[in-house]
């Protein structure tokens, strides 16, 4: 993936308005990086007669119908805009998005926090984490409650947690561009977990060396303060304005009391895709940001070729 180039935006629509509440992001996102909008609706084989409750798309005809019906909403006045179908019904609907992304060369897919036991089930287990799991693609999650909050992201202010992984600062690339394309800034944000919030190994040593442990973290903390100066003295030389910000506490908390802090309306992270299990920090970090976020969720994907070049 080109880092330096975001023009091209896919938009996985099954008919439902609960898919729909992603357009008015769509709509702003296109329209402050000079993108173009792809709308797609996959065939399936066997398709369920309704789709969160309302009538699904079963027919070629009558999903391209409905795909310029969105296509000519006054939202994308102005916006150069595509319609897909794919025509041949597919039993995994994940990977066809995964790869009509990369055949039509998209650079973010956005799609809805749904999944297929309902707005209780934002991330794990949906299409959109299969798609996060499969595709190179970065993917931006969307909440439907947000739109019905009316919160509108304006891509003006962004929000990147770091752990000092290297891997992760694949996200912080990835954000610095689309950053410079939505004349926004950028915050960089660490949490370090407090004593007893922490999980795995460290978890274990929490146990048995109490004191100690506590000592290692508070001797993370300036650390991360420096490490985040490094950065943010790199990122300020291509003249983005750069803030940071360091918390102490359980990491998705601190990430989600961050963005309100500093008024964030899009979350930029790193997510190991297939390495799910390792989703960005221990813990499923990453899913607990997205059900508590009001505000969209970019995730990177760190591809297993890049794991290992690293």
């Amino acid at each position: 993936m080109d880092n330096s180039r975001i023009k091209e935006i896919l938009v996985p629509l099954d008919g439902s308005a609960l898919a729909e509440s992603v357009l008015p992001a769509v709509a702003r996102l296109s329209k402050k990086i000079g993108g173009h909008v792809t709308f797609m609706h996959v065939i399936e084989q066997n398709p369920p007669e309704k789709v969160h409750g309302q009538r699904h798309l079963t027919r070629i005809d009558q999903a391209e119908k409905y795909l310029d019906s969105v296509a000519s909403l006054p939202l994308f006045e102005g916006i150069p805009v595509n319609i897909h179908v794919h025509e041949t019904g597919v039993r995994d609907v994940s990977q066809s998005i995964s790869d009509h992304s990369e055949e039509l060369g998209q650079d973010v897919i956005v799609m809805c926090t749904h999944g297929n036991s309902g707005l209780h089930d934002l991330l794990v287990g949906s299409i959109a984490q299969q798609v996060i799991s499969l595709s190179a693609t970065p993917v931006m999650l969307v909440n439907p409650s947000a739109e019905r909050a009316r919160t509108k992201p304006n891509f003006e202010n962004f929000l990147v947690p770091l752990d000092g992984d290297p891997e992760h600062e694949h996200a912080l690339k990835f954000a610095t561009n689309l950053a410079r394309l939505c004349s926004a800034q950028i915050h960089l944000t660490i949490a370090v977990p407090r004593f007893g919030t922490m999980s795995g190994e460290l978890t274990a040593a929490n146990r048995f060396l109490p004191g100690t442990t506590r000592r290692m973290m508070d001797m993370i903390v300036p650390d991360a303060k420096e490490y985040l100066v490094k950065v943010q003295t790199e990122i300020a030389k291509g003249g983005l304005e750069v803030t940071t910000s360091t918390s102490r506490g359980d990491p998705a908390r601190a990430v989600t009391r961050s963005s309100r802090s500093v008024k964030a309306d899009l979350i930029v992270i790193a997510t190991h895709g297939k390495k799910g299990a390792r989703p960005f920090w221990e813990g499923s970090v990453t899913p607990k940001i997205i059900r508590s976020s009001k505000i969209p969720v970019l995730l990177i994907p760190v591809r297993e070729h890049e794991d290992e070049a690293a």
